[in-house]
């Protein structure tokens, strides 16, 4: 992701400024539709499941996820 285009760093900007998780969840609940506010939880839930070594299709299983949303956690850990 480019930290440096405006836009971007606005998000970062306002997410940054969250002094709760009741406000954060305000900036969040009206940037985002219900299913992404859904889907992000648990994106974050892949990456910390595939740090533990849990398997693929076992965290796709556990999460209601798709292995295709599994495999690019994976990916974009290696990156990393």
């Amino acid at each position: 992701m480019n930290t440096k285009d405006p836009y971007t760093e606005a998000f970062l900007d306002a997410i940054l400024a969250a002094d709760s998780h009741e406000s954060l969840m305000i900036l969040l609940e009206s940037l985002l539709t219900p299913a992404e506010l859904n889907e992000i939880p648990k994106r974050l839930q892949i990456l910390k499941m595939l740090q533990a070594g849990i398997p693929q299709r076992k965290i796709a299983e556990q999460l209601g996820v798709g292995i295709a949303t599994v495999s690019r956690g994976a990916r974009a850990l290696k990156r990393d």
